[in-house]
């Protein structure tokens, strides 16, 4: 089930590139960040409500706020490069290069969270390097 999840994110992502590129024509790129930060604060925070999720932000641990704090942050600057970058290059190219995250993300489970490498992610983080590359250069 987690793959349709994952592909559901791809589609936004996607869509979230083409969008923000329009969006983003003549405007500050860091203003625009901040506008997409409001919306998407809304959103999230409506669905945690529906949820009822809100009622355990209690049992949240300290390592929990203080590792949720830090992706927040990793969020926003990958959020304020990634505008820059769109307002600068094509959608084709930046969205692209963007996922060189996940190569980096391999590796950076590998080191810092002890995830085994397999054949298949190996090759994969491989094969987005190498498309990244291209695209670069």
């Amino acid at each position: 089930m987690w793959w349709i999840y994952a592909l559901l994110a791809a589609l936004f992502a996607a869509l979230t590139a083409v969008f923000a590129k329009v969006g983003i024509k003549g405007v500050d790129t860091d203003l625009a960040t901040g506008i997409r930060t409001i919306v998407i604060l809304f959103i999230a925070w409506a669905i945690v409500i529906y949820k009822g999720s809100n009622h355990t932000i209690g049992g949240l641990t300290k390592q929990n706020w203080i590792f949720l704090i830090l992706s927040g942050c990793a969020t926003g600057l990958s959020w304020i490069f990634y505008f820059k970058a769109l307002q600068l290059g094509k959608v084709s190219q930046v969205a692209p290069v963007d996922k060189l995250s996940v190569a980096i993300a391999i590796i950076l489970s590998v080191i810092f969270l002890g995830e085994p490498v397999t054949l298949k992610s190996a090759l994969g983080a491989l094969l987005i390097i190498g498309g990244t590359l291209v695209l670069i250069f």
